[in-house]
């Protein structure tokens, strides 16, 4: 498996991604195709491109929703856990003043740059963005939803 970084960090589930997703971006392309090309079953291909708009809509937003919700969670709850483990004290106040995109890109540091980017995030505001950008050695996180 390659060594995880900025680059390379996002995940993607290739049933889903590249053969569910794309087969109804085509079957909607064709429906709205049919619609201009076969005029004498307008209101058929009309009824059929919303149908599969919404089947397309359905499959991305379930799939963000549950996973995601779920990931940003437990994401969460490592913050603390390794919040407690370095600082020996409860992250409650800690984890208020920061932004959930912060929380997510402190997973991807080890324990020295963990402490420096966290007092960036917590004085400087810097985005989750910069945080992962700011990474020197990078900590895979392979396990992502």
């Amino acid at each position: 498996m390659k060594q995880q970084n900025y680059k390379n960090h996002r995940k993607f589930y290739p049933p889903h991604h590249f053969i569910y997703l794309p087969l109804l971006i085509i079957l909607e392309v064709l429906g709205i195709y049919k619609i201009w090309d076969d005029p004498n079953n307008k209101l058929i291909w009309s009824l059929f491109s919303i149908v599969i708009f919404l089947l397309f809509y359905l499959a991305f937003m379930t799939r963000q929703h549950y996973a995601l919700g779920l990931q940003n969670r437990m994401v969460i709850l490592e913050f603390r856990q390794r919040y407690f483990e370095i600082f020996n004290k409860r992250s409650d106040e800690t984890v208020e003043k920061l932004r959930f995109d912060q929380i997510a890109a402190l997973r991807f540091t080890y324990d020295d740059e963990f402490k420096e980017l966290l007092y960036k995030a917590l004085n400087e505001n810097i985005s989750g963005d910069e945080i992962k950008r700011s990474i020197k050695n990078w900590k895979a996180d392979q396990l992502r939803v």
